[in-house]
C-alpha cells in the first residue's frame, strides 16, 4: 500500500532538511506549582521536569525564552462567555460549596476538580499561547512554544476533560488578527472536540485531528463530522484505534497533511502535541515512541510556516518530558544525546537515565484495509473545497495582546533593563534573548550564576565508569514473598523507629510471645496486689481483734467448740487482761466458767492497734452487766445472738475488708506492734463512753442454755482472789508470748514487704518487655495490611 515504506527518517529527526528556524520558547517558573488534586492524573510538575531536561542539554542557546504575560479576564472572554469566566475566577475550594449550581452548570467537580489557583493556572496557560500568536503575527520568531498549552476540551462556557481556558481558541483568534486562514493540527490521543466546535461553521480554520475513536472519551471525531455551513469540510477527522505504530501512524499523517497543504494552503499552524498518544501513557492506547510522535512535529516544521507548538495530554510524566524536550529540541535544529543529562529531576527518569520512549509489542488494531479506507476518504473530502477561501483583509485594530510585540516597545523594555542593571554584562532579560551561533567559541564559566538560577546544571565531565551492576540479568528469579500480586518488588517494611518490620510467620510468633508477656504482666499484677493486701490486713486491725478479745471472754463454752477462732486470739486475751486487771476481774467473777474454759485460746488474728496502751480513764467505764434497756436489742429468748456461731456480733469479714475503729480503752490494747510502712493505723476514742453495740455484744454471747444463761452474776470474794492469782500467772505468760509475737510480726511484715517489692521490680521488667512486644506486633499488623493491598493490587 502507498505511504507504507521507510518507517521514519533519521537525517529529518535530527533536525535537518530544513532551514534554522528562530524560535521563542514560553515558560513561567510558577506553573509546576500548581495541582489538581491528590491522585489526579493531571501534573502541571511535567511542564517543569521537560523544562529542566530543555535547559541541562543547552537548548535554551538556541533560542529565545519568554515569561509571558498570564492572560486576564478581559482576554480571555475573546471566547469564553464573561459568566464562565467569572466563575473561575471567584471559585476557590473554601467556597466551592456555596457554586454547588455554578459548578454542576460549568461541568466543574470531577475530571475538572477546584483546585488552589485554577484562575492564575489558566492565565498562565493561555498567556503563552496568546503572546506566542502575538510574536508570530509581527515575524518576530518562526516558531513558537508553549508547553503549558494545548488544552484543547475546554468549551464557549464549559470546562472538560480537564481543560478550562481553551488556550488554542485564543491563540487561534490572535493569528486570524494578521492570517487569513490557520491549519490546527492535533496529534493527542483524544478528539480535539473544543477547537473543533469553536470553528466548526467557518472555513478560516481547518482543524485536522488524528485520535482514538470508538468508546473513548469524548466520542466525538467521527469520520463524517466534516462542518457545517461555511465551514463544511474544513474539518477533518482521522479516526484511528488502538495500538497504531509509529510506522502506521506515519503511512496516514504525512499523506493528509500534504493534502492538507495543497488544498487549504494555511497561512499559520498551530500543532497539539499531546503526550497521550506515546506508548504506556496513563491513559492512552497508541503504540507511538518518543521518535515517531517528534515525526509529526518535524514534518510540520519542514513546511516552513510560522507555527505555534503547544502541549496538551500525557499522563506518563518521564516520558511526557523526554518526548517534549526531544522535540524542542528538533524544532531548534539541535542533535541530543542519548544519555539525559544530570538534572533537578533526573531521579524520575530511572532506570534507563535515556533520553527515550521505546513502543511495548501490543497488538495494532489499525489493519492496512482500514487506514487506506479512512485515507481516501479524508483526500476526497479535502478536493470538495475546490480552492483556498479568500478573505478580504481589513486593519487590525491594535489590542493590548500586541502591545508587547511592538518595536518601540521591545526597545524601551531593553533600554529599562539596562538601566536597572548597569554593572551586569548578563541581565536575566538579554540571557533570555541570547542565541549562540554554531560557529560561536565561548565558555560557560562566565555566566554559571545565570545558569544556575535559571536551572542549568553543571554536568560531570569524567567519563561514567563501568559497574558490575551494570549488566544485570533482565528476568532474573525473584524471590515469591518479595513479589506484589502486581508483579512490583516489595521492600523489607520500615517501623517509625526505623526498625525493620517482622513479616509472615515471624510475625504471629511476635504477636504469640506479646499476648504470653500480657498475660506474665497481669499475673505478677495481681500477685503484687495479693501481697500488698495481705501485708495491709496484718498491719490494720489490732484494735478490733483486742475487742474481739473481751468480747470473747464473755462468751460461752459452747463457743469454744470453735478451735480455729479461738487458737488465734489467745494471747491478745491475756495481753488485755493485763492492761485492766480490775476490769478483767470483775468479768471473770462473774463468768467464771468463761474465764476457767479448757479451750482458752482465743483469736491471734495479725493486727495492729493504733495506740499501744490502755487510756485508764476508760478501764472504769467498761460494764460488767448490761442493762434491760440494752437487752430488748437482743436476739428472742432461746435464740443464738450470733448467725455465724463464732461469738461475735460482727459479720465475717471479707479478705482485705478493714474493720471499724476500736471504741474502748481495753480495745486499743496490742501486742505492740507497729503499723506497716505506708499503712494507717486505725483511730481511737478511749475517752467516749461503752458504745450500745459493745453493750449488746457482751450481754448475746452465745450458748446453748439460751439468752437469760448468758447474762453475769456477782461472785464472792473468795473467788475473786483466787482469779486474780490466775489472771496474774496468764498475764506473765501472756507477756513474754507477746514479746515473742511482736518480734515475729515485724519480722514476718519485712518480709512480706521485700516480697512485694521484688514483685513489683519484677513485674516493671515484664511490663517493659511487653511494651516492646506491642510495638512489634502492631508493626507486623501494619505489614499485614501492606501485603493486603499488595496482593490486592493497589
Amino acid at each position: 500500500m502507498a505511504g507504507f515504506g521507510p518507517p521514519l527518517d533519521g537525517a529529518a529527526l535530527n533536525g535537518s532538511g530544513s532551514r534554522p528556524k528562530k524560535v521563542a520558547y514560553f515558560y513561567d517558573s510558577d506553573v509546576g506549582n500548581y495541582a489538581y488534586v491528590a491522585g489526579h492524573p493531571m501534573k502541571p510538575h511535567r511542564i517543569r521536569m521537560a523544562h529542566s531536561l530543555v535547559m541541562n542539554y543547552g537548548l535554551y542557546k538556541k533560542m529565545e525564552i519568554y515569561r509571558a504575560k498570564p492572560a486576564t479576564k478581559y482576554e480571555m472572554t475573546q471566547f469564553h462567555t464573561d459568566e464562565y469566566v467569572d466563575f473561575l475566577q471567584k471559585v476557590t475550594p473554601d467556597n466551592m460549596d456555596n457554586f454547588a449550581k455554578e459548578q454542576g452548570k460549568y461541568n466543574v467537580g470531577d475530571d475538572c476538580p477546584v483546585f488552589d489557583g485554577l484562575f492564575e493556572f489558566c492565565g498562565i496557560s493561555a498567556g503563552g499561547s496568546m503572546e506566542g500568536a502575538a510574536r508570530l503575527n509581527r515575524g518576530k520568531c518562526d516558531v513558537a512554544i508553549n508547553w503549558a498549552g494545548g488544552l484543547h476540551h475546554a468549551k464557549k462556557s464549559e470546562a472538560s476533560g480537564f481543560c478550562y481556558i481553551n488556550d488554542i481558541v485564543l491563540g487561534i483568534i490572535e493569528l486570524l488578527r494578521f492570517k487569513q486562514r490557520v491549519l490546527y493540527i492535533d496529534i493527542d490521543v483524544h478528539h480535539g472536540d473544543g477547537v473543533e466546535e469553536a470553528f466548526y461553521t467557518t472555513d478560516r480554520v481547518m482543524t485536522c485531528s488524528f485520535h482514538k475513536y470508538g468508546e473513548y472519551f469524548p466520542g466525538t471525531g467521527e469520520l463524517r463530522d466534516i462542518g457545517v455551513g461555511t465551514g463544511k469540510y474544513y474539518s477533518v477527522n482521522f479516526p484511528l484505534r488502538d495500538g497504531i505504530t509509529d510506522e502506521t501512524y506515519k503511512s496516514v499523517f504525512e499523506p493528509v497533511i500534504k493534502a492538507v497543504m495543497d488544498y487549504y494552503r494555511p497561512e499559520a499552524v498551530v500543532l497539539q502535541c499531546g503526550g497521550d498518544s506515546l506508548s504506556g501513557d496513563r491513559l492512552g492506547c497508541f503504540n507511538l515512541s518518543m521518535k515517531g510522535h517528534a515525526n509529526c512535529v518535524n514534518y510540520v516544521k519542514s513546511f516552513n510556516l510560522p507555527t505555534l507548538v503547544v502541549g496538551g495530554g500525557g499522563y506518563t510524566m518521564r516520558n511526557v518530558a523526554r518526548t517534549w524536550a526531544f522535540e524542542t529540541g528538533q524544532l531548534v535544529g539541535q542533535d541530543m544525546g542519548p544519555d539525559l543529562p544530570f538534572n533537578d529531576y533526573y531521579e524520575y527518569f530511572a532506570p534507563d537515565y535515556e533520553l527515550d520512549v521505546r513502543p511495548s509489542n501490543m497488538d495494532n488494531a489499525n489493519s492496512r484495509e482500514y487506514l487506506e479506507k479512512i485515507k481516501n476518504q479524508v483526500i476526497e473530502n479535502l478536493r470538495r473545497t475546490a480552492h483556498a477561501p479568500s478573505v478580504q483583509m481589513t486593519d487590525v485594530p491594535r489590542s493590548p495582546a500586541l502591545a508587547a510585540a511592538s518595536d518601540e516597545m521591545e526597545d524601551e523594555l531593553d533600554d529599562a533593563d539596562a538601566d536597572e542593571h548597569p554593572d551586569e554584562r548578563y541581565t536575566q532579560r538579554r540571557w533570555d534573548r541570547r542565541i549562540e551561533r554554531d560557529d560561536e567559541i565561548g565558555t560557560d564559566s562566565e555566566d554559571e550564576e545565570l545558569n544556575g538560577r535559571n536551572g542549568v546544571r553543571k554536568q560531570p565531565s569524567r567519563k561514567k565508569r563501568m559497574h558490575i551492576m551494570d549488566y544485570q540479568n533482565r528476568h532474573p528469579a525473584q524471590d515469591v514473598e518479595m513479589i506484589g500480586a502486581n508483579g512490583t518488588p516489595v521492600l523489607p517494611p520500615r517501623a517509625l523507629n526505623g526498625e525493620e518490620v517482622v513479616t509472615g510467620a515471624a510475625a504471629r510468633a511476635a504477636r504469640r510471645a506479646a499476648s504470653r508477656e500480657a498475660a506474665a504482666v497481669a499475673e505478677a499484677g495481681k500477685r503484687a496486689a495479693e501481697a500488698q493486701s495481705a501485708n495491709g490486713d496484718a498491719a490494720g486491725t489490732v484494735a478490733q481483734e483486742s475487742e474481739d478479745v473481751q468480747m470473747k471472754h464473755e462468751e460461752d463454752e459452747d463457743e469454744a467448740g470453735d478451735v480455729t477462732m479461738m487458737d488465734v486470739k489467745e494471747d491478745d486475751e491475756a495481753a488485755t487482761v493485763a492492761a485492766a486487771p480490775a476490769d478483767m476481774s470483775k468479768e471473770k467473777s462473774a463468768q467464771p466458767s468463761a474465764a476457767a474454759s479448757p479451750t482458752g485460746r482465743l483469736s491471734r488474728s495479725k493486727s495492729r492497734s493504733a495506740k499501744p496502751q490502755a487510756h485508764p480513764a476508760a478501764e472504769s467505764e467498761t460494764p460488767a452487766v448490761q442493762s434491760d434497756g440494752d437487752l430488748e436489742m437482743s436476739d428472742a429468748p432461746g435464740q443464738p445472738a450470733s448467725a455465724n456461731q463464732e461469738g461475735t456480733a460482727e459479720p465475717e469479714r471479707e479478705e482485705g475488708q478493714s474493720r471499724p475503729a476500736a471504741t474502748t480503752a481495753s480495745a486499743s490494747v496490742s501486742r505492740g506492734d507497729s503499723p506497716a510502712p505506708g499503712t494507717s493505723a486505725p483511730q481511737s476514742t478511749t475517752e467516749s463512753a461503752p458504745t450500745q453495740q459493745d453493750q449488746l455484744q457482751r450481754h448475746q454471747a452465745p450458748n446453748a442454755a439460751g439468752g437469760e444463761e448468758g447474762r453475769a452474776s456477782p461472785a464472792d470474794p473468795a473467788t475473786t482472789a483466787e482469779a486474780q492469782k490466775q489472771v496474774d500467772v496468764e498475764a506473765s505468760q501472756a507477756n513474754s508470748e507477746n514479746i515473742g509475737m511482736k518480734e515475729g510480726g515485724n519480722g514476718e511484715a519485712e518480709a512480706k514487704t521485700d516480697e512485694m517489692s521484688a514483685e513489683t521490680s519484677k513485674a516493671e521488667g515484664v511490663k517493659e518487655r511487653v511494651e516492646k512486644a506491642k510495638e512489634a506486633e502492631v508493626a507486623a499488623e501494619r505489614e499485614g495490611r501492606v501485603e493486603e493491598k499488595i496482593e490486592k493490587g493497589e
